[in-house]
């Protein structure tokens, strides 16, 4: 499956969980608990994060934890003089939702558009 492919497909599947992500991610930027929140997309089981949507329970393909940069930086999965180039890369979270999706293409980090306020203030 190409990345492209891997995108759109993850994209659909995770439309339901875009304000779930919003809010949360509004939590650790409003609670200053760090400038990067970002979700961790998996399948199996990972020592990462908390959870905060399990795939069995919601009955979906994708499990879902939420951390941050400096939980990845003190488990080393985004090596010491590498952060500084992730927060240069790091997209505005009020804008992007960040996503670490380990899947059969590797892990790769994503950056989705997150719902516009004024989208959500209508509905």
């Amino acid at each position: 499956m190409s990345d492209e492919t891997l995108f759109k497909k993850l994209e659909r599947e995770l439309r339901q969980f875009k304000p779930l992500l919003a809010k949360a991610a509004d939590s650790i930027l409003d609670q200053d608990v760090s400038k990067y929140p970002i979700f961790i997309i998996h399948k199996g089981e990972i020592e990462i994060g908390i959870d905060l949507i399990n795939k069995e329970k919601m009955g979906g393909s994708w499990s879902i934890n939420v951390s941050m940069l400096e939980e990845f930086a003190a488990k080393q999965l985004i090596q010491g003089n590498k952060i500084e180039n992730f927060q240069q890369i790091f997209k505005d979270p009020t804008e992007y939702t960040c996503l670490f999706v380990l899947s059969e293409a590797g892990a790769n980090f994503i950056f989705l558009p997150r719902p516009s306020k004024n989208k959500a203030k209508m509905n």
